[in-house]
């Protein structure tokens, strides 16, 4: 099988800052024993929720070409996603929330390629193949559900973080890595689940990012749809956990209507979820997304989006009413009456239209950082952006000539006019002066010894927002996670038993014969004696075949792993109840 991606016209679009988190998947990395683990979820899967999830997801299965007995190749899901218009890239793990969010704006689905251990076969707190191939990828192929998810990932990605929402990711991925790899050391585990608590338990007020990630959690991940009384599963957290799949159908779940309450509505990762949202239909989801977005900086600006960016001490931008657009670290404002009268950013920004950074307006002019003044002249009903050439003649606003100009909140620009720029409606969106002198009161914010002046022209801040507005703007590479998840170890032990799993997947396809059943059970028997699914496998081998004896030996064994083992129980009695069709089983006495 080949490992590599196949190229999808989606994946040559996206930008760099988001390829740099894409790894190939290596399919040779998947052993026997991730395929049968791969198998018996899936299998169980398919049986379970073709009773209880919304009918989109067994649509969905065939229409992504995701098999049951086999672990996807994201080859193959790139050839078949592409006719839904959709791509599938592999990652290592989490990825920070908003590069997770644009790569959905890109109808980009990103899949963590490692799969969990046979030990947390139910549920893993790190994302893995199972819980994005199979939990995810189905639903994307309902066309309305599709579109809310890219809607999700095109807004959700221009939510402001605070400097905790960072600090809780990373907390958050490196205990998802500690709790899947083998052989951690409880105290390591302890000490990484009481970062996350502490952190938890002082976040203040919830970011736009953390708001919105709830609603993702709330909807993508864990959602329900239909009535409260008789929901379906639609959410890739719960399709995907054959524990929490049918746990959540109890009572001992509550099942509340989506609204946007959700977005206060925290969660734990490493916890079975004490309540469930319910969305009556899939519209509803991007009605109360968009009721969310109305409330976000990004359509509300003004000075508290400007606040909630100098907060977040990360690359933000804002938009002003004549459509300039300033990238930067946000570290100042100067407010009067409630209303920004000058915003300054520190080290690198960039001015844009529309995206597109302004032609000589790039980090390199502004290395040291940016600022303006923002509204109306003082005394001055008109805007200067509303002013026709004549009123800027009136006013001495033009080329070569020195003014003073007096904004409201007593900001005041002298200077000699060189130039000024224009956007598209001819309305001005920069003035450059030289020899120019900007204070605020007694205080100097900008002297003629610094170079040119250029004063950003809007009466309003109309919109703030996470990143660049021209991500060409700055260099977005190697904010990659710091950690990096932990691959299960080789040991002698261990590959004979995945030389065993081999055995028995070459027996199911005829690679080799059923005759070598009976040796390699005893084998399990002898040397692996903790390990049930081979067993449950060979069972399934058996229930057809002429060897009545052998299969009753396998029960035994397996109703004797049961009284040793009761953690597995309930897994061995689920596989064979998958094998036999919930008919009664062999008598295994």
């Amino acid at each position: 099988m080949n490992p590599n991606i196949e190229t999808n016209p989606l994946l040559e679009k996206l930008p760099k800052h988001l390829q740099q988190f894409i790894k190939p998947q290596d399919y040779s990395d998947y052993t026997p024993i991730n395929q049968a683990v791969w198998r018996y979820v899936m299998r169980k899967n398919v049986d379970y929720l073709s009773k209880v999830a919304h009918h989109s997801y067994l649509e969905g299965l065939r229409k992504t070409g995701i098999e049951v007995d086999s672990i996807p190749s994201m080859y193959g899901m790139n050839r078949i996603l592409s006719e839904i218009g959709w791509a599938a890239v592999a990652v290592d793990g989490f990825i920070p929330p908003n590069a997770f969010m644009e790569f959905q704006a890109y109808n980009v689905l990103v899949i963590a390629s490692d799969i969990r251990q046979l030990e947390h076969i139910e549920y893993t707190p790190a994302p893995d193949i199972i819980h994005e191939g199979a939990g995810h990828a189905p639903i994307i192929a309902n066309p309305e559900y599709a579109e809310y998810l890219r809607r999700f990932g095109e807004i959700g990605c221009k939510a402001i973080s605070s400097h905790k929402d960072y600090q809780m990711y990373e907390a958050i991925r490196l205990l998802s890595i500690l709790k899947e790899a083998e052989d951690t050391p409880q105290e390591k585990i302890d000490e990484a689940e009481k970062a996350v608590a502490d952190l938890q338990n002082d976040m203040g007020e919830l970011s736009e990012m953390a708001q919105i990630r709830n609603l993702h959690w709330w909807t993508v991940e864990y959602g329900l749809i239909g009535t409260v009384e008789n929901p379906k599963i639609y959410g890739a957290g719960l399709l995907s956990s054959i524990g929490e799949s049918a746990h959540c159908m109890t009572d001992n779940v509550k099942k509340i209507p989506y609204d946007i309450s959700a977005a206060n509505q925290n969660f734990d990762i490493t916890q079975l979820q004490p309540q469930l949202y319910v969305t009556p239909t899939f519209s509803h989801l991007s009605l109360i997304l968009e009721e969310f977005a109305n409330k976000m900086a990004l359509r509300t600006g003004g000075l508290s989006g400007i606040k909630k960016l100098i907060q977040s001490n990360a690359l933000g931008t804002i938009e002003l009413s004549t459509g300039l657009q300033i990238s930067g670290v946000f570290t100042n404002v100067i407010e009067e009456e409630g209303k920004p009268v000058y915003i300054q950013t520190t080290g690198k920004t960039a001015l844009a239209y529309r995206e597109k950074e302004l032609v000589g307006h790039g980090t390199l002019t502004h290395l040291h950082g940016f600022g303006s003044p923002i509204g109306k002249l003082k005394g001055f009903n008109l805007a200067i952006e509303d002013m026709s050439p004549k009123d800027l003649q009136a006013y001495s606003i033009v080329e070569n000539e020195t003014v003073k100009l007096e904004f409201e909140g007593n900001i005041i620009v002298e200077g000699e006019i060189i130039t000024g720029s224009r956007n598209l409606h001819g309305e001005i969106i920069l003035i450059s002066f030289r020899n120019c002198t900007v204070t605020h009161g007694e205080t100097i914010l900008f002297q003629p010894e610094w170079g040119n002046y250029d004063m950003a022209i809007g009466k309003k801040v109309i919109s703030a927002f996470s990143g660049p507005a021209d991500v060409n703007s700055f260099d977005l590479i190697n904010i990659v996670p710091s950690t990096k998840t932990i691959k299960a170890k080789h040991t002698l032990e261990r590959d004979d038993l995945e030389n065993l799993y081999a055995s028995v997947r070459n027996i199911r396809t005829n690679k080799e014969s059923k005759t070598n059943l009976q040796s390699v059970f005893e084998k399990l028997k002898k040397e692996h004696s903790n390990d049930w699914l081979l067993a449950v496998e060979i069972a399934e081998l058996l229930k057809d075949s002429d060897d009545k004896q052998l299969l009753q030996e396998v029960l035994v064994y397996l109703d004797q792993l049961k009284k040793r083992r009761p953690e597995t129980a309930h897994l061995i009695s689920g596989g064979l109840d998958l094998i036999f069709n919930n008919s009664h089983l062999p008598q295994s006495h």
